[in-house]
């Protein structure tokens, strides 16, 4: 790892990160919508810096936030990390050279979450986490469809809508800074046309 990687300024995001990533997580919340938003944060990081950063912005973010809201953010903190890496990842392969691209790699994220997010929702949820998205578990495993077939279903299902929505998003901010701004970025670079 480089030094420039954990630059100051790069720290400097990651904070900013986490706090966007927090409150479009309360906002969410509170409305108990069946997306999260949380990881916008976490995804403009990941392509302005790289897998390293997005990651620590992911963790971090459910970290603290299990610290102030109770343990079950916390719980997630591989997700979220995942998140990042991937997003890292994607930026570095040009996957946020537009528009449509972006929602592709919205689609990869939420594959690659998936392999981490349904065994901590079934093993130590039940399937249930508190989240607008259970109420798809319960139809699901009400019309007969087994706890595993439930959970991935929904799972996969709200994070596709969800990270394809933040895939994008991050996409259009990116795109509606002044090109001045982020001449520094270390990965930004990759996601230019």
């Amino acid at each position: 790892m480089s030094p420039s990687v954990l630059s100051s300024r790069a720290l400097v995001l990651c904070a900013i990160g986490i706090a966007l990533n927090m409150a479009l997580g309360q906002a969410v919340s509170f409305l108990n919508l069946p997306i999260f938003l949380d990881s916008l944060g976490t995804v403009v990081a990941a392509v302005l810096c790289g897998p390293v950063i997005g990651g620590l912005t992911g963790l971090l973010t459910n970290l603290i936030w299990g610290l102030i809201q109770g343990p079950t953010a916390a719980f997630f903190a591989p997700v979220a990390l995942v998140v990042g890496v991937a997003a890292g990842l994607l930026a570095r392969a040009g996957m946020f050279r537009s528009w449509w691209r972006a929602a592709v790699a919205g689609v990869v994220i939420a594959v690659a979450l998936s392999v981490v997010a349904v065994p901590i929702r079934i093993f130590l949820f039940g399937g249930v986490t508190g989240s607008g998205a259970d109420f798809a578990v319960a139809y699901l495993l009400k019309v007969g469809e087994s706890l595993f077939g439930s959970v991935l279903v929904t799972v996969i299902g709200s994070n596709i809508i969800d990270k394809v929505a933040t895939a994008v998003l991050a996409w259009a901010i990116l795109r509606g800074l002044p090109a001045r701004s982020l001449s520094d970025w270390p990965y930004l670079g990759h996601s230019r046309a």
